[in-house]
């Protein structure tokens, strides 16, 4: 499998690349690079928009790739799917329109205290506009979400929006259940999924959301594009985003009739080319089997930790009994930032920070970790790469 990504074949400063940022953003297979680059050279037109041959076909081959992503979460219809450029796109799409659709003075918006920042200042502005309130479900010393008294949180609030996987310190989060006792409330519901879709199954109709938000670079495919799912009835009756060209029935002065969902939201010209590749990137994981990716991952996540914990002076950060391919940690006396550089010097890359997770920090009383997370390409080899470079990085701070 690592010969499908002609990224790995390099060196860094001598060194075998050792890609292991993956929660950042993944690598991407010949298939999605090669998808696009024959869309570019073959195919390239804009869409929806022409009855010449090029565009028609384009236009074709972008709606089918709706379909196969709502194939992909199992959502209900097409329809049910919206493009976006980013999780975070999806994210303050709903902080507005729906923010805008059921939220009053007085009412609450739930996030988790492991949200990464995208799944919070969006909430902060949507409190600041409609009067709401926003409330915090804590955590444990685990970084296992403390569930135990939820319905003591419910009361009042209108929204409900958790990462179904933590990217600061991977817990997998069970929302189904919570999911659950909050639409019994009468709550509307949405999942980051943008740390999940990679390594674990996104049904919607499981999980029971009425929302859920990804990137395509989180899961082998292209920057600039993103998906909501959402659905169709609550789509329906939320006011656009933005506005332009292709979200609309009809123009004038006086007055714009919408176009229906999804449209209504993907105001002027698409990401058509990063659309393709999400399509090739989404058929090369059913290809190679989500179940079977996870299982690799998991393999190489518990041997990664078997072996970090064994070195003195290394704390990991994040310890659920349940938990997707990442790891985050610290090294007695080395700031996260110093290590990183030195990891970086022995070819090993990792992601060091906050991770857009400023609050998780500050609950376990750290200024950044240490970030290693893994993908369908990495093996044991990287693994033990990785623990070479902590060592080395151990001693050069002695």
């Amino acid at each position: 499998m690592r010969h499908e990504f002609p990224i790995l074949a390099q060196t860094i400063h001598g060194q075998p690349l050792t890609y292991l940022d993956n929660a950042a953003s993944t690598q991407k297979p010949l298939a999605v690079i090669e998808a696009m680059d024959h869309c570019y050279r073959h195919e390239y037109s804009n869409i929806h928009r022409g009855v010449h041959t090029l565009s028609q076909r384009l236009s074709a081959r972008y709606d089918a790739v709706r379909e196969k992503v709502a194939r992909f979460l199992n959502a209900a219809r097409p329809e049910e799917i919206v493009f976006t450029k980013s999780t975070t796109e999806g994210l303050n799409l709903l902080a507005s329109s729906l923010g805008e659709l059921v939220l009053k003075p007085g009412d609450k918006i739930l996030l988790t205290a492991l949200e990464h920042h995208a799944n919070i200042v969006p909430w902060q502005r949507a409190c600041q506009r409609f009067g709401a309130e926003l409330v915090v479900l804590p955590i444990n010393d685990a970084g296992e979400l403390d569930s135990s008294d939820f319905a003591r949180y419910l009361d009042g609030v209108k929204i409900f929006s958790a990462a179904l996987v933590s990217n600061a310190l991977g817990t997998i989060n069970n929302l189904a259940p919570l999911i659950a006792e909050a639409k019994a409330r009468g709550i509307h519901t949405i999942v980051d999924a943008a740390q999940a879709v990679a390594h674990l199954p996104c049904d919607v109709q499981a999980l029971g959301c009425d929302f859920l938000v990804f990137s395509a670079h989180k899961i082998y495919g292209p920057t600039g594009i993103g998906v909501l799912y959402g659905r169709y009835e609550l789509l329906d009756a939320m006011p656009p985003y933005q506005t332009g060209g292709d979200m609309i029935l009809s123009v004038s002065f006086e007055h714009t009739h919408y176009a229906a969902a999804p449209q209504k939201f993907e105001a002027g010209t698409p990401p058509i080319v990063e659309v393709i590749g999400l399509g090739a990137a989404l058929d090369w994981v059913t290809d190679k089997g989500l179940a079977n990716l996870a299982t690799h991952e998991e393999t190489l996540r518990q041997a990664a930790e078997q072996a970090l914990t064994a070195l003195p002076g290394l704390r990991i950060i994040g310890t659920a009994h349940h938990k997707a391919a990442v790891i985050s940690f610290t090294l007695d006396g080395i700031h996260p930032h110093d290590a990183g550089t030195v990891l970086d010097q022995h070819g090993v890359a990792v992601r060091v920070g906050q991770h857009c997770a400023e609050p998780v920090m500050r609950r376990f009383g750290i200024p950044a970790t240490i970030r290693a997370s893994f993908a369908a390409y990495n093996n044991h080899n990287d693994i033990e790469r990785l623990v070479a470079a902590v060592q080395a990085t151990q001693q050069l701070f002695q």
